[in-house]
């Protein structure tokens, strides 16, 4: 008997709720697997990261750069101060009239002109936090694809079911022809072909209940892509693969992302050097004031070259890079178990690849034993031999046949690609 299709990707439906219609796909129209995925991704919503995780980076190497542009600061103030020296006639009288209040403002620029490579350093820290970020996104982008391919095939299981359901009901259909001349020549009876009625009505059942399950399916699938989907639209088998195919390597996002992340604890390692460096800068200042007395200027100009050299960052230089190292190990940690789990998932795909073909091979023998005993068996019944009951059974287990061998091809294809989107290849 056909097995009714399960739903178990409620997940999928929870993803692509709330999102919008890009364009409507219906009859003449075929979906491939490479087509869903790419429409998949276009219109997930994480997509438009990308462009933002790069208008950031930009904006951030941009700052960055600005640190070699003159820097200018203005400053000015109001004081007012008791006696700096005692303002009597006899000072007054050699024009040092000393005022007890001043006002000034000052302009200083300063040039960098050997930073230690901080800025250089804060530049290629800013591109590697950019691509980490990226690689992120690229592993929950690498996601959709496994639920696209769910959905997917999802729909070729139901479609082969659908397509044995049919023979089934032209096997029945052609049944009730037979019983019916039985029924003129007196060798069967009116329960012969309510029993056959009954069959025929159980199979439109479980068509009705097929199509109900690839209506949900191909609704999911159109949320997920943005493309409503008619229930006429049609999916493209995706090509088999050879047998004995092997999928090998391993280009996994999550592996990338680890790659990335690493890149990243060399640039703060770098990062951490240039804090060693003096900075080397030329100045230039210019400050005026109000007039604190006859003898003095009412403003100065002064300029040079100014080291900087702050060792405070040697304090917390080990620790500091115990704890990029720690950072490296737990990355290496991860690409451990990350290796791990995608050994045992491909050897158990592997596995049951191998299952599958050996399944396979032997449901072609089975499905012409079973219509070799329908044969048969239609002829037991126009003799009046054997009963329609049993012709139902013998129709019923070719049908369940056929049907096991369909999915099991489907099931191979699954596990095949299964296996390569478990390598990413």
């Amino acid at each position: 008997m056909i097995k009714r299709v399960i739903l178990t990707v409620a997940c999928a439906l929870t993803l692509g709720a709330g999102l919008g219609y890009a364009g409507t796909l219906g009859a003449g129209q075929k979906l491939t697997l490479d087509s869903c995925k790419h429409m998949a991704r276009d219109n997930y919503p994480a997509i438009r990261q990308y462009g933002l995780i790069a208008k950031t980076r930009d904006l951030t190497m941009s700052n960055a750069a600005k640190a070699w542009l003159p820097q200018v600061s203005v400053t000015g103030g109001a004081y007012g101060f008791t006696d700096i020296v005692k303002n009597d006639a006899a000072m007054q009288g050699m024009g040092l009239d000393m005022k007890n209040y001043v006002a000034n403002v000052a302009a200083v620029v300063r040039q960098n002109v050997y930073d230690g490579g901080q800025t250089a350093a804060n530049k290629r820290l800013a591109a590697a936090q950019a691509d980490v970020q990226e690689k992120e996104l690229d592993v929950s982008m690498y996601g959709v694809n496994g639920r696209v391919e769910e959905l997917f095939f999802g729909v070729l299981v139901i479609d082969e079911q659908l397509a044995q359901n049919e023979l089934l009901q032209k096997d029945l259909g052609i049944s009730r022809k037979t019983v019916e001349s039985m029924m003129r020549g007196g060798i069967a009876n009116q329960s012969d072909l309510d029993a056959v009625d009954v069959e025929r009505l159980k199979a439109v059942q479980q068509s009705d209940a097929l199509k109900a399950s690839r209506k949900a399916y191909v609704q999911m699938l159109g949320e997920m892509t943005g493309h409503a989907m008619g229930d006429d639209v049609e999916f493209e088998r995706p090509t088999a693969m050879p047998a004995g195919t092997t999928v090998t390597g391993n280009n996994r996002p999550e592996l990338k992302l680890i790659d990335s992340r690493n890149r990243m604890l060399d640039e703060q390692r770098k990062q951490l050097d240039t804090r060693l460096r003096p900075t080397v800068s030329l100045f230039g200042a210019g400050m005026a004031h109000s007039k604190l007395s006859s003898r003095v200027n009412n403003g100065v100009l002064l300029g040079g070259v100014s080291l900087s050299w702050n060792i405070g960052a040697l304090y917390s230089r080990k620790n500091d890079i115990g704890k990029l190292e720690l950072q490296r190990q737990m990355n290496e940690s991860q690409r451990d178990v990350f290796n791990y789990d995608m050994r045992l998932q491909s050897s158990q795909t592997s596995g049951t690849i191998e299952a599958l073909q050996k399944q396979i091979a032997t449901d072609g023998e089975i499905v012409r034993l079973r219509e070799s005993i329908r044969e048969k068996g239609d002829k037991k019944v126009r003799l009046g031999t054997e009963s329609v009951n049993e012709l139902m059974r013998d129709i019923n287990a070719v049908a369940g046949a056929r049907t096991q061998k369909a999915l099991h091809e489907v099931q191979l294809l699954r596990e095949q690609y299964r296996l390569k989107n478990i390598n990413n290849e």
